[in-house]
């Protein structure tokens, strides 16, 4: 019996020793892309090791690996390299997008490369020394192929090499690997690949090799889309739609009718800015008058994807949710949609968008013909020099001035008017604009030396770091909004205008970074931790929260001066904005997933991209179904279920609607 053990291992020995020498390119490429699927997952969601997402990659790599045995051993080095390379340069994009947009890049979102012109200022600010593994790996690949060359390695293999053995033995085993995390794999997490929207969930569970290839089939679901659901999806529109409540009137209904409205986009505007002080300096000063004067939303969330600016945008007007897949603004921008410009334009207004950057961003000047703005101001039509420019365009204190004349001509020259101002400078890097701030970051503080005399010491160690630039950005915006509120104050125009601001989405700032904010130690620049007594827990759920932004809306209009005024508390998301300001106007468009914040109030529930939704009782995680009671109230199991069961359908209708183009054939509310 030993012998025969002893014999048997010998056997196997000799079986992986001769495999391993007969196949030192195939598992050298094995290897390194293996290590560039595990750092991928180490850079992004943290979970490097976790074996499903492991063994998900390795299948993948193992199934397109075994193919390469069809080619000559010579030539198998292409082969390999080509994918090691392909591998190597999706773990790349996804960990340099992942810091933007905490998610993963779509093949539908490759078509937005072209606005890396105007941003490459922030895309430089996200990389990281770490991501050069994935440049060294296909270089050690070469290095290694270059040693077998000049050995007699492929001339060997190419006598020996039983290339259909191979195949069958390498495709076999990819395939145990693949069965395997499907076969455990759940009813949700089916469902999470299909619909595609909870990205993070699809990488942490299945691998990014398996995203990437699911994320392509999504891509091509559009141009397919008689194979691919239609008949599906045009039978749950009906459903949602036959079965949603109609809306109801309110104390708001129809009070602007006959008010003109423009919308003021803040980019990356967050709220907790403006409980902010230094030194007894506001950081928004001009932000937090704004709010005291006008009806401001407390508890205001953006529902952005990858889109950014570009889904704020699309979702405030239409009320519906971002693509799933890709942008609306890239992707979809051809497609029907009912929008508060294209509602208003069919009651008589004029209708306008103006920005300070190139029209092409974002390939606004397609989609915003599309949303149904009729006059479109980008940075052509403004008198600037290059010293006039922050970031991506003019910068917001000269927009704001040249937005003026142009602003009063629409207004005397048309009856009514309804536009959207976009602004620019407070835009990732924040170190461009918040070189154009004064506000003092400084920390003072006292120590006693060991003679115990006290010594008054300063030190600024917030304004180099990535939320001290932020801070300082922010308060350099907030004083071209202030310049911009005197001109609004001081015209004889807009007094029968109603302007609605509105911060379009988070600073993309990660938690460590804002953490340094709340935990600084001003006396040694460190942050506390959780044994010291000032530490705040600053943690998933705290960020999360923290990324609502200011609504507000505002008017000098005497007859609604008193009705805009004072806090409004509901939660509510992007989405809600498009029901809110048609009801005022006494309109309904009864496609969108968004309701009127007057109408359901503390029901409202905020549905994001990626499956996560927010009540007034509780943040749900969509990825680790786990949530956070925000009163403290017992959560039942019934609440959470009924709530993840409407937050599915919306982002199932609203992707429907917009990759199907449900609203093509339909009529708008007056048509």
């Amino acid at each position: 019996m030993n012998n025969n053990m002893k014999n048997t291992f010998k056997k196997v020995k000799k079986n992986i020793v001769e495999y391993i020498i007969t196949n030192r390119l195939f598992i050298s490429y094995v290897i390194l892309s293996l290590i560039a699927t595990i750092c991928v997952r180490k850079f992004t969601i943290g979970s490097a090791f976790k074996f499903k997402p492991l063994v998900t990659d390795l299948g993948f790599i193992l199934l397109i690996g075994s193919l390469g045995y069809f080619i000559k051993p010579k030539n198998q080095f292409k082969y390999y390299f080509a994918w090691l390379i392909i591998f190597n340069l999706m773990c790349l994009i996804s960990s340099i997008y992942y810091r933007f947009f905490t998610s993963f890049a779509s093949i539908g979102e490759l078509a937005t490369m072209g606005q890396t012109e105007t941003v490459k200022g922030s895309i430089l600010d996200k990389l990281r020394l770490s991501y050069g593994i994935y440049i060294i790996i296909p270089i050690i690949f070469y290095l290694i192929h270059k040693k077998l060359l000049s050995s007699s390695y492929y001339y060997f293999i190419d006598k020996i090499e039983k290339s259909k053995k191979m195949f069958t033995s390498t495709l076999v085993i990819s395939l145990v690997f693949i069965s395997y995390t499907f076969g455990v794999a759940t009813n949700a997490d089916y469902s999470r690949i299909t619909k595609q929207w909870n990205r993070i969930y699809i990488v942490e569970r299945f691998g990014i090799i398996m995203y990437q290839a699911n994320d392509f089939v999504q891509f091509l679901r559009p141009q397919l889309s008689s194979l691919f659901g239609q008949e599906k999806a045009i039978q749950e529109f009906n459903d949602y739609f036959d079965n949603k409540e109609q809306a109801k009137d309110n104390k708001y209904t129809g009070i602007l009718k006959g008010k003109n409205i423009i919308f003021v986009h803040m980019e990356s505007m967050q709220s907790f800015l403006m409980n902010l002080k230094f030194n007894g300096e506001e950081v928004t000063p001009n932000l937090n008058k704004l709010a005291k004067e006008g009806m401001h939303f407390t508890n205001f969330y953006p529902q952005v994807s990858t889109g950014t600016s570009s889904d704020t945008e699309f979702t405030l007007l239409t009320g519906l949710m971002p693509a799933s897949s890709g942008t609306v603004f890239v992707s979809y921008y051809d497609r029907n949609y009912f929008t508060i410009p294209k509602i208003l334009a069919n009651a008589g207004y004029n209708t306008f968008s103006m920005h300070g950057n190139l029209s092409s961003m974002w390939n606004r000047n397609k989609a915003h013909i599309s949303l149904g703005y009729k006059d479109m101001y980008f940075n052509e039509v403004f008198d600037y020099t290059d010293e006039d420019v922050i970031n991506l365009g003019i910068n917001d204190k000269l927009f704001f001035k040249e937005a003026i004349p142009i602003l009063e001509n629409i207004e005397d020259n048309n009856q009514n008017y309804m536009g959207t101002i976009i602004t620019l400078s407070n835009h990732s890097p924040f170190k461009l604009a918040s070189m154009h701030s004064d506000i003092d970051l400084t920390s003072y503080y006292e120590t006693t030396d060991n003679k115990g005399n006290t010594i008054a010491k300063s030190y600024d160690y917030l304004s180099s770091t990535p939320v001290g630039e932020y801070i300082k950005s922010a308060n350099y915006a907030d004083s071209a909004l202030g310049d911009f509120l005197n001109y609004i104050k001081n015209s004889d125009h807009f007094n029968n205008t109603v302007f609605v601001f509105y911060g379009d989405h988070d600073a993309k700032l990660n938690r460590n970074e804002i953490n340094y904010l709340y935990n600084l130690n001003p006396e040694t620049g460190e942050t506390y931790t959780e044994k010291d007594e000032n530490y705040v827990n600053y943690d998933y759920y705290a960020h999360e929260l923290n990324k609502k932004t200011p609504l507000i809306i505002w008017t000098k209009d005497k007859s609604l001066e008193s009705i805009f005024k004072g806090n409004i508390t509901y939660t509510m998301g992007m989405y809600n904005v498009a029901a809110t300001i048609l009801n005022m106007y006494g309109i309904t468009n009864k496609y969108n997933v968004g309701e009127d914040i007057f109408t359901v109030k503390d029901n409202n529930i905020v549905v994001y991209p990626n499956g996560n939704f927010l009540t007034n009782k509780v943040y749900y995680n969509n990825s680790t179904n786990e949530y956070l009671s925000l009163k403290g109230d017992k959560i039942t199991k019934e609440y959470i279920e009924t709530i993840s069961t409407e937050a599915e359908n919306r982002l199932t209708v609203s992707n429907a609607i917009i990759v199907y183009d449900l609203l093509k054939n339909k009529k708008m509310n007056g048509e």
